[in-house]
């Protein structure tokens, strides 16, 4: 029997989690777009949004933005795949970069543990969307 590695079992974790507080923001997945925009307590806003770019019966890739109103520093875009059998969300590519896989050699210019890194990302991203609060009241 295989054990599971700590480095494998934390970034499944992660996953699980991220694929739960998805599913609560966007309704247990019932709509193709979602779109909403944060209640900041600063007065500022973001636009965010999360389309469903590719579904089949098991799995669904999604891509979300966010856009701030005031400064392009806080704009991106994250596609994440969502195994609905697995209940695992995982981030896929980052501003339209994808981690490197495993069996390449990494270059000098990506770290190790990119991958993780974006997944977490993901996690106190969708962390914040909760603290902040979010209204669905808008038109994109």
């Amino acid at each position: 029997m295989l054990k599971t590695l700590p480095k494998t079992a934390h970034q499944q974790t992660v996953c699980e989690a991220n694929y739960l507080r998805l599913k609560k923001i966007l309704n247990n997945f019932s709509k193709n777009q979602y779109s909403f925009r944060t209640i900041n307590p600063d007065d500022s806003s973001y636009d965010i949004t999360f389309k469903t770019i590719h579904k089949t019966k098991h799995t669904l890739i999604v891509e979300a933005k966010q856009k701030s109103l005031k400064n392009d520093f806080n704009n991106f875009i994250l596609r994440i795949q969502i195994s609905l059998d697995a209940k695992l969300a995982e981030v896929v590519s980052y501003q339209g970069e994808k981690a490197v896989p495993f069996f390449i050699n990494i270059s000098d210019t990506q770290s190790k543990d990119e991958k993780l890194q974006q997944n977490r990302f993901f996690t106190e991203w969708l962390e914040s969307i909760f603290i902040s609060g979010i209204s669905s009241e808008i038109k994109i």
